[in-house]
């Protein structure tokens, strides 16, 4: 094959999660993890939902039998403002971690599971010397 065009991004529009249970995935992302809707679509038993966070925009759905969960795809890194108060949340209410928290020189991370085996990291930059 040969390429004659190319094509130019210019930026990351969002990262998309499939669900089974909308509901429940909401009481995760929103409650748990206290993030705050952007956009809502929801019909016949649908939905689409987009959390902002920065520049970057995570979007649930159930919107299609064929885009299944899956632990072992995509998985978007969260950051957070307090470590190790968020790996005390995340025990006290039994989320499975995929990961442990590890230390790295730059950052501390580890990697969560959503109620539909979806894979998160959850990470905090460290301050720069």
């Amino acid at each position: 094959m040969t390429i004659t065009a190319s094509v130019q991004v210019t930026a990351f529009a969002f990262t998309g999660y499939p669900v089974t249970d909308l509901g429940r995935a909401r009481a995760f992302y929103e409650g748990l993890l206290g993030l705050t809707p952007a956009t809502i679509w929801e019909g016949e038993g649908k939905g689409w939902i987009e959390y902002v966070l920065g520049d970057s925009t995570l979007a649930i759905t159930n919107s299609s039998e064929k885009w299944k969960p899956a632990s072992a795809g995509p998985a978007i890194a969260l950051e957070v403002a307090d470590f190790s108060a968020t790996m005390a949340t995340l025990r006290a209410v039994q989320v499975i971690f995929f990961a442990e928290p590890v230390e790295f020189p730059p950052c501390n991370l580890a990697v969560i599971s959503d109620p539909d085996g979806n894979q998160l990291v959850i990470h905090r930059r460290k301050a720069a010397v």
